[in-house]
């Protein structure tokens, strides 16, 4: 799927509310589907696997799901993989083809705890979610939380690797979801706008304000992220039960002015300069539109701020 570049600008001026508004019913039908879906499949499974790129807005939606379970009367809860890293050991852990520390490599991930974690819970079974500090890069003795699925709960596991072989080929009964930003801006025929920049944007964005991270340490990153995401990632989709598109058409006018004024940072010869010189020029041909339009709950919250979700 494409979005026209002249539909975008028209509905951004002409009412920018509305527009928003209605891309945003358009998501949210996607998640009254996959809550249909899982509910048909809870005979079966218990376990909701969640797997996307990165700036996917895995976590957004696995909470809206879980929302969505919860107003059907379903209890349901949201746990997120990176619980489960391994305390890094520099010796052992993988690497970068530049020798830097991988943490995007599905090895970084404890699958046998993770595994042995969903057969208990599928039995009822309480279990003992792990902890992790990034900033310590360990695993710490504290539990993130204890859970034990009821009849009719749901747990619902979100991450990058959620899909992988070394999960999904010892629980193939799990129900699947792939959400990624799919759809890419055109003009007449003419590709204006990427899906992958949008994610680009969105991660950009979100480093800077929360992470501390600045455009030019971000773009770094990518080619590992990219690189990652192809190898480890995309290979798996397929099995996905459904796929969202989680792009909006409205996201490149909304997040235009917050991107800009991150890539207009970077300095030349930083890496990936090239393609943030593509980038900016692109994003001129855009209207922009004011996020005061975007609902507390706005999937976009994720990466610029004022939502009601806590990351």
């Amino acid at each position: 799927m494409a979005y026209s570049l002249n539909e975008i600008n028209a509905r951004a001026k002409a009412d920018p509310k509305g527009f928003v508004e209605e891309c945003d019913a358009a998501y949210k039908a996607q998640i009254e589907a996959a809550a249909t879906k899982i509910l048909e499949h809870m005979k079966t499974s218990p376990i909701v696997l969640l797997s996307g790129p990165s700036g996917s807005g895995k976590t957004t939606t696995a909470m809206k799901i879980e929302e969505e379970l919860e107003r059907r009367g379903i209890r349901s809860h949201s746990i997120g993989m990176d619980n489960y890293f391994k305390t890094i050991n520099l010796e052992t852990a993988p690497r970068t083809p530049e020798g830097d520390l991988d943490l995007e490599s599905p090895k970084c991930l404890d699958m046998e705890l993770m595994n042995e974690h969903f057969t208990q819970l599928s039995r009822g079974e309480r279990i003992f979610v792990p902890k992790y500090e990034f900033s310590r890069q360990m695993r710490i003795l504290e539990p993130s939380k204890s859970l034990r699925l009821k009849k009719d709960e749901i747990a619902i596991f979100e991450g990058i690797h959620a899909l992988n072989n070394e999960i999904t080929g010892v629980h193939p009964e799990a129900f699947k979801l792939y959400i990624s930003a799919r759809s890419n801006i055109e003009n007449g025929g003419e590709l204006v706008f990427k899906g992958t920049w949008m994610r680009l944007m969105r991660r950009t964005v979100r480093d800077y304000l929360f992470r501390g991270a600045n455009a030019e340490y971000t773009l770094s990153m990518w080619a590992n992220v990219r690189r990652g995401e192809k190898a480890n990632i995309s290979p798996f989709k397929e099995r996905a039960d459904i796929m969202f598109d989680s792009s909006f058409a409205y996201e490149v006018p909304v997040l235009k002015r917050h991107a800009a004024a991150q890539f207009k940072t970077v300095p030349q010869g930083a890496e990936r300069y090239e393609e943030i010189q593509s980038i900016l020029p692109a994003l001129e041909r855009f209207e922009e539109i004011d996020d005061k339009h975007l609902a507390p709950d706005s999937l976009l919250r994720e990466f610029i701020g004022g939502g009601i979700y806590e990351y």
